[in-house]
């Protein structure tokens, strides 16, 4: 960027101020003096630093709803845990013994494979996200993207390909389409307005119509030749060496059958005065190769550069048969800013003759070049931004963008990806706009705002605060130092990891390996999924537990025998917990999870209706278990016979609701019963532990069971197949309050 000695009003964004250096800065060309007006933490680096220690650490939704979930839970057991002693105590039993019953309650209805659970669900999403190409650098954060209300992205590289590309092409005969983006030489120069057939119909094709418009082909050949960048190919991607602009014209030169290296080599490069940002234009000088091989004798100039600077350099322009007639400057004007109004930047090109051996300079250049074309280019949109932003829209996630660039091309990109269409009450606000914003106003101007441009640092740190204090989980996307502190202050700050800096990648939580916005997506929907998996664990859980521990408090309040000991409440905890419930961690994402909106950040982790459903499966293990303890007592079975059926229900009803809680709305039989091979494994390996209880000798004297016959194993699975209908039909008629 150029600067100057110029005076700007203090409002001057700090991108537009011209007459300042910042520290980090590097000189690339020109001399100058200047004063030193900041050091040290005032200087706008300083600001960045000061704003990333200002800011404080979010806590997921995730930690949030588990903090207030775990002490909702402490305070109901421990409470249980009180009743029951109390009771026993009033009933005569001995303190001591009740003590050591409140105390296998309480272990009985603590969900001990919780946080295993947690830990593994997350741990999956992480492996799962690394694959779609997003590292995750604090586990916790892999939930919160699922509870995302609003991404803020930035535009480079995230939305676009951060590739220049050549998009329209305008010479004194018209005006030209060039299809295609990035940096491959995949594509065509059409006239405006032509489509794919109508192209394929012409003589010739592409490489025709440059050569029916002589003027088209001159603005080609200096894009092309009058250009110090190269275009290599580097196993399927295309790479650049040089300024991106200049690799943009060179790739169009190529669409237009100009070989810009065959001029070259007939027409070496003699002379050249670089682009500087005082002569605003790049000009080379070519000679032919041999005394014969020009008709005229003469030397050829090629001149690309600012539209208003070339302008100045000519006098006349070519038509498409290679005449010079009079410069239309007022009418070139005209189309070059009605191009950057669609946010395209535009660049001239010119040609001229001189006798051969004519030093180049700029004073022979002045008033006496021919222009030959405006080339307007722009860094396209990624192909699948489109369809992310769209799925992100259905899915009830807002997506806005802030960019340091100009808000016109801001706009532009935003429309081309779906972000600003169809939302004709949707704005674009630009930072001094935000300024002007009175502080209780400016959450709703964010709200309403899709496209934030020309915003510095601190107003982005503002943008996310807005965002937060109207309830929305925000995660925000940068690459630069000056982009830390507003992802730091996100809920997620993802960074770039292709083109990001090392401040940047240190405050945020997920790194993106290729800069991609579908990635931002595809990591929404991978968290989605990971809380699912863990309030499927949860719904699954504690039914367990908390029938264990009413199992034990009837046991006391009725002055009975319990039909599960301690030792046996453990197996069943720790075992189950492992084999059956850590595979819920392994389900795979459910359909139509992005076409859901996001969960509302202050919802609990269960909702009224899973608490129901949990209440329901817990009361049918209670009394499945007491059904099955008091018959098989009442058939003449020993204690040991009849606590290890109580047990053994126990697992059977969990192992059969495992099913069930795969998915919440849906059956087993929809999802695919065998969708899911892990749950399959846990099961066969639950059931081998089950029969190592019942029929092992060691296991028998460890956890004081004995062998069961065939028809108490019918009873079982006859209540575990009960559990499982009720469970059933309550989920078909619940299924529409989720």
């Amino acid at each position: 960027m150029a600067k100057d000695e110029v005076v700007l009003p203090l409002t001057t964004p700090v991108a537009d101020r011209r007459n300042m250096v910042y520290s980090g800065t590097l000189v690339t060309a020109g001399t100058g003096a200047g004063v030193v007006v900041a050091i040290g933490g005032e200087t706008e680096l300083g600001e960045i630093h000061r704003l990333m220690g200002a800011v404080q650490p979010v806590a997921t939704p995730l930690t949030q709803k588990l903090a207030r979930f775990s002490m909702t839970l402490t305070v109901a057991i421990l409470a249980l845990a009180a009743v029951a002693f109390l009771a026993g105590v009033a009933r005569g039993q001995e303190p001591a013994q009740m003590f050591t019953a409140a105390v296998a309650l309480a272990v009985g209805a603590i969900p001990e494979g919780l946080p295993a659970a947690v830990t593994v669900t997350l741990a999956i999403g992480v492996r799962r996200m690394a694959r779609r190409r997003a590292v995750v650098r604090r586990l916790p954060v892999v939930e919160t993207l699922g509870s995302t209300t609003v991404i803020c992205s930035d535009k480079t590289g995230t939305f676009t390909e951060n590739q220049m590309t050549v998009r329209t092409i305008w010479t004194p005969a018209g005006t030209y389409d060039v299809t295609g983006s990035g940096y491959g030489p995949e594509g065509r120069i059409l006239p405006a307005g032509a489509g794919v057939r109508g192209a394929a119909e012409e003589a010739g094709g592409a490489a025709a119509t440059a050569t029916a418009d002589v003027a088209l082909h001159w603005s080609l050949l200096a894009g092309g030749a009058c250009n110090d960048a190269k275009v290599i190919r580097e196993g399927d991607a295309w790479q650049v060496q040089g300024d991106p602009t200049e690799a943009a014209m060179l790739v169009a030169a190529g669409k237009g059958g100009v070989d810009a290296a065959h001029f070259l080599a007939a027409t070496p490069r003699r002379g050249a005065l670089p682009f500087t940002s005082e002569r605003q234009y790049m000009a080379t000088l070519h000679s032919p190769r041999l005394p014969d091989s020009s008709a005229t004798g003469q030397d050829t100039v090629l001149v690309k550069g600012a539209v208003e600077r070339v302008l100045e350099l000519c006098s006349r322009q070519m038509d498409s048969h290679g005449a010079e007639g009079h410069l239309t400057t007022q009418a070139v004007l005209e189309v070059a800013h009605r191009f950057a109004g669609t946010g395209l930047r535009v660049l001239a090109t010119a040609v001229m003759h001189l006798p051969a051996g004519t030093a180049l300079s700029d004073a022979n250049l002045h008033g006496h070049m021919t222009l030959t074309g405006l080339q307007a280019m722009f860094d396209p949109p990624r192909e699948a931004a489109a369809a992310a932003v769209r799925a992100c829209h259905q899915a009830g996630v807002a997506v806005k963008m802030i960019t340091g660039d100009h808000v016109g091309t801001a706009a532009t990109i935003a429309g081309a990806v779906g972000i600003t269409a169809d939302r004709a009450d949707r704005t674009a606000l630009t930072g001094t706009e935000l300024d002007a914003i009175p502080a209780d106003q400016l959450p709703d101007a964010v709200e309403r705002a899709t496209v934030f441009a020309r915003v510095s640092p601190e107003q982005k740190l503002r943008l996310i605060g807005a965002l937060q204090s109207r309830g929305h989980v925000a995660a925000m996307t940068g690459d630069g130092v000056n982009d830390a502190p507003a992802l730091r202050q996100a809920n997620v700050g993802i960074a770039m990891g292709r083109s990001g800096t090392e401040v940047a990648k240190e405050a945020s939580d997920i790194v993106l390996t290729d800069d991609d916005f579908a990635t931002i997506e595809a990591a929404v929907e991978e968290g989605r999924n990971v809380f699912d998996n863990l309030t499927k664990f949860i719904v699954w859980t504690l039914p367990t537990n908390m029938g264990e521990g009413l199992v034990i408090l009837v046991a006391i309040l009725a002055g009975a025998t319990l039909p599960v000991l301690p030792t046996q409440i453990l197996w069943i905890n720790m075992t189950t917990a492992v084999c059956l419930g850590l595979m819920l961690a392994f389900e795979p994402k459910e359909p139509g999870l992005m076409s859901r909106p996001p969960r509302a950040p202050g919802r609990p982790l269960l909702t009224w209706t899973l608490t129901l459903r949990i209440l329901l499966v817990s009361t049918l293990l209670v009394a499945g278990t007491w059904w099955i303890f008091e018959l098989e007592l009442a058939g003449g079975a020993s204690l040991a016979e009849a606590r290890t059926a109580a047990v053994n229900v126990f697992v059977a009803v969990e192992l059969f609701y495992l099913f069930s809680c795969r998915s919440l709305t849906r059956s087993v039989w929809r999802i695919g019963f065998f969708s899911n091979r892990w749950v399959i494994l846990g099961v066969l390996v639950q059931a081998a532990g089950q029969l190592a209880i019942t029929y092992s000798p060691v296991m028998n004297g460890l956890f004081h069971t004995a062998p069961i016959s065939v028809d108490t194993w019918l009873r079982i699975l006859g209540i575990a197949v009960l559990a499982s209908l009720v469970v059933a039909v309550d989920k078909r008629f619940r299924r529409h309050a989720f």
